[in-house]
């Protein structure tokens, strides 16, 4: 029951209003009248207000909301439900547990290491690090190799692997290959049977190999680390090779250097006539030694003749020549170190000096020079005849006693998900277009 609480305020409004409201508006379709004065004071109905109150008005109710009932939009939402999603499920499980053929993994984990350990060349001078690239570098190149067709070509022509995987065409389509498969689309099925797992961090490599029985799987795990091994030799056959080479060439431009070096300091020889600069400033210091010595003797001579004889005397005179002569023949020497010229080239001293020492240095840059090429070379050669890089297997390929693939419930479970998602994605645009329409 309604019920209707008139103010005081609004007595003669309602009264005013009422009968002209009960005159525009009648009972709506589907609505029904309602007394909500029902038991309630009115002009019919005698209490407080008397016959005078104002009379009591209706309010339409709609009625009770029939029960949920299934339309046509609803129906269609199953039966696509039932098409897009619950069929193709079906087909699926019924697919992968009756009609694929069991497959066998084997695995496989290798790495490409580097000979540890310093020769004795390595030691002259680090030149040892002229042999090619980096280990991480050779891993790259081994992992994008695994991967290539040119790998592919060679195991299929060692196990022929179109013959065998295109047998099981008839019995599983889903997994196999088709018979009349060319070289680009066992490449492409090459991915689908060898998964290749690299950590360029670590280096390691792992592999994982699919085929219809165990035997197989192993064998071909098996071909791709020996294909493995050849790439590093061949790696390692190309490093030699630029290592040798590079260091014969700087050998040759090493030992070029020299003899050019040692042709300029002959020259410089046979134009100033001087062998050896050195002993020659040797034996001039020799003079300049020689006469220090000559005039202490004569000074000291002179100091006893001046003691015993008189200052008219011939002898003291005499001495005082010597050892003035003596002290100006000093002099010249020494002035030939600075200022004197070379008679047979017409140069001073201190600019011979200065060329020697400047041919001297570059000859002994250039033995140096050359020594280091030499031990560079020889390192190159001693190298050559050993491996420096190998590939280190540490997990050897496996024989499966198992079958563990196709992983059933995971592609089953991942084709629910994309079909229910899809499903929902499209029964989402559906009601979207309808409600705009």
């Amino acid at each position: 029951m309604i019920l209707i609480n008139n103010d005081k305020k609004d007595g003669a409004a309602g009264a005013a209003q009422a009968p002209s409201a009960a005159r525009n508006s009648g009972p709506k379709p589907g609505l029904t009248p309602v007394d909500v004065g029902a038991g309630q004071p009115g002009p019919n109905r005698p209490g407080p207000g008397g016959p005078g109150a104002n009379p009591t008005p209706k309010v339409e109710v709609r009625p009770m909301a029939q029960p949920a009932q299934m339309k046509k939009r609803h129906w269609g939402l199953i039966a696509t439900f039932v098409a897009v999603v619950a069929l193709p499920l079906v087909a699926v499980w019924l697919y992968l547990w009756l009609v694929a053929d069991d497959q066998y993994a084997s695995t496989t984990g290798f790495t490409v290491r580097k000979e540890e350990g310093t020769s004795g060349t390595d030691l002259l001078g680090g030149l040892a690090n002229l042999t090619g690239t980096s280990v991480a570098g050779d891993s790259d190149v081994l992992y994008e190799y695994i991967r290539s067709q040119a790998v592919v070509t060679r195991i299929d022509e060692k196990l022929g692997l179109r013959e065998y995987y295109s047998q099981y065409w008839t019995s599983d389509p889903a997994f196999a290959l088709w018979p009349d498969a060319t070289i680009e689309d066992l490449h492409w099925y090459w991915d689908r049977i060898v998964r290749v797992s690299y950590d360029q961090s670590t280096g390691l490599t792992e592999l994982l190999v699919l085929a219809f029985d165990a035997e197989m799987a192993q064998s071909i795990a098996t071909e791709i680390v020996a294909e493995s091994q050849d790439m590093v030799n061949a790696l390692n056959e190309a490093a030699r090779e630029d290592a040798i080479r590079y260091a014969a060439i700087e050998l040759e431009q090493a030992k070029e250097r020299l003899k050019e070096a040692r042709e300029a300091l002959v020259k410089f020889r046979t134009r100033t006539q001087i062998v050896d600069l050195q002993a020659d400033i040797q034996a001039r210091m020799g003079v300049v030694n020689t006469l220090q010595q000559q005039l202490g003797n004569e000074l000291v001579a002179f100091d006893e003749l001046s003691r015993t004889t008189q200052g008219e005397d011939p002898r003291q005179t005499q001495a005082l020549r010597r050892i003035e002569v003596i002290r100006e023949r000093i002099a010249d020497e020494r002035r030939t170190f600075a200022t004197n010229e070379v008679l047979s080239t017409g140069e001073d001293y201190p600019t011979l000096i200065s060329e020697f020492e400047g041919l001297t240095v570059e000859r002994e840059f250039a033995e140096t020079a050359y020594r280091a090429a030499l031990t560079a070379w020889d390192s190159a050669k001693a190298q050559a005849g050993r491996q420096n890089r190998y590939l280190a297997t540490y997990i050897r390929p496996t024989l499966a006693e198992e079958a563990e693939y196709p992983q059933r419930l995971m592609i089953f479970g991942l084709a629910a998900l994309i079909l229910t998602l899809g499903w929902g994605v499209l029964a989402l645009i559906y009601y979207s277009l309808r409600d705009r329409a």
